[in-house]
């Protein structure tokens, strides 16, 4: 057998590692889209809720709803978004829900009736009260970090996709969108001496699908007290 010596073979394995670790894009284009092969389903998916939370100085109680999927092989359970098995959806920090899950269901403490946040699909992946703003204002307020879409045209709504930005009331009432459309949320923080939310978000202006050193970053914040929480625009850098 033909031997290659280790001077060819090194840099191939290194092209193929290289190739096998690519990050996948984030935005799948109209004008790029191709049709994926059908994967075989092998689980089967049961909505379930985890019990509900309380956080403190509020009159909510709040139920993360999801799901957990289910082996067609050998009937265990397990979160549809990891590999263990396991019942939890969320996990609960005093102000902050974080986790993958669908939905949030709103009890108020002197009522058995529960509402929805949304009606759409969604992946919510963390949820935090901003209990300084509740304190000082009396408004009580949730932030969200969510994917709202499958901008990656694979078929799922996970955390493979663009990751937005939304605020509600703390009732879960007027739930809005504050990030831009395809543009992904980097990160937020409150500045409590003027009651406004700072966030910036990466647009993918060379659309190659991914977010890199090409693209453009925008700055924003939101007066917190405001009625309709309209998103202002600053510009930091020159």
């Amino acid at each position: 057998m033909k031997k290659f010596p280790i001077y060819t073979i090194f840099p191939l394995l290194v092209l193929i590692a290289s190739c096998q670790n690519k990050e996948k894009p984030k935005v799948i284009y109209e004008d790029t889209k191709t049709v994926a092969e059908p994967v075989k389903k092998t689980t089967e998916e049961i909505e379930i809720a985890d019990l509900p939370i309380h956080m403190e100085g509020t009159r909510y109680l709040l139920h993360a709803i999801g799901d957990v999927r289910v082996s067609e092989v050998n009937g265990s359970y397990g979160s549809s978004k990891t590999n263990s098995v396991s019942y939890a959806l969320s996990n609960y920090n005093r102000f902050e829900l974080t986790g993958y899950f669908e939905n949030i269901k709103f009890q108020h403490i002197d009522s058995t009736a529960l509402r929805p946040l949304t009606d759409k699909k969604i992946q919510i992946q963390t949820a935090t009260f901003l209990n300084l703003i509740a304190a000082k204002t009396k408004r009580q307020i949730l932030v969200y970090s969510l994917v709202d879409s499958d901008t990656n045209k694979d078929g799922k709504i996970d955390v493979n996709d663009i990751k937005s930005l939304y605020i509600s009331e703390f009732s879960g009432a007027k739930f809005t969108k504050l990030s831009g459309e395809l543009q992904e949320l980097i990160d937020w923080n409150i500045v409590e001496v003027q009651n406004r939310m700072y966030f910036r978000t990466i647009e993918d202006i060379n659309k190659n699908g991914a977010f890199d050193k090409n693209d453009k970053v925008h700055y924003h914040y939101v007066n917190l007290l405001s009625k309709d929480w309209k998103v202002e625009d600053y510009s930091p850098i020159g």
